[in-house]
């Protein structure tokens, strides 16, 4: 049976987020072409997930020279075992949608604190002498990027790292990437919003056969 992960980046509501109306359509489609596919979802801005701080870091030391893990702290095990069912919900999935928005030139930081819980040396990637080896291979992602401004194409390209960073943590886990679908240049020009999300969410659905 293939999973799909549908990762939602954004705070706003499903019908604001520009970003998620194509990507409404777009499950939409992908759900009546995969009928037999199961979709879950996780909205990082409403799920709790849990942060890399610096007791995180020492009960990992600790771990590693050999505490008991129930000689941790309750709520550091508590946190230790949330953080580790996001990492295995990531692994048990064969294909991934991720939907966010640029934010100042990158991504949104809960975001960011999501692949923390997904780039786990041993687990989605491991370390060997040519170098680190992506351990999620066969597995597919779509990322559907929204943008006030125009950033995938022109000199602009340059200046977003939102975009490029969630197809390099993809590849380095062992994920491949499909062609990204934008939803870019509303904010630009506001009267050709219909006309950009129309063409986002044709672009998107014709990603379905690449999966």
């Amino acid at each position: 049976m293939t999973k799909l992960l549908f990762i939602k980046a954004s705070p706003l509501p499903d019908d604001v987020s520009r970003s998620m109306v194509v990507a409404s359509a777009f499950l939409e489609k992908y759900q009546q072409e995969n009928p037999d596919d199961v979709i879950e979802r996780i909205d990082v801005y409403d799920h709790e997930i849990p942060l890399i701080d610096g007791a995180f870091l020492t009960a990992g030391n600790e771990l590693r020279a050999g505490k008991a893990f129930t000689d941790l702290e309750p709520a550091m095990q508590e946190k230790l075992t949330a953080f580790d069912a996001l990492t295995q919900q990531f692994m048990d999935a064969d294909r991934y949608v991720i939907v966010s928005p640029l934010w100042n030139l990158g991504i949104p930081p809960m975001l960011k604190a999501y692949f923390d819980t997904v780039v786990v040396a041993g687990k989605t990637f491991r370390y060997t002498q040519s170098g680190p080896e992506g351990l999620l291979k066969g597995k597919k992602a779509l990322q559907i990027h929204g943008s006030g401004g125009v950033y995938s194409t022109g000199d602009s390209d340059l200046e977003t790292h939102g975009e490029p960073y969630i197809n390099t943590i993809l590849n380095f886990v062992g994920v491949e990437t499909l062609p990204s679908v934008f939803v870019e240049g509303v904010d630009y020009d506001p009267t050709r919003k219909d006309e950009i999300l129309n063409a986002a969410i044709e672009e998107s659905v014709r990603r379905i056969q690449l999966f």
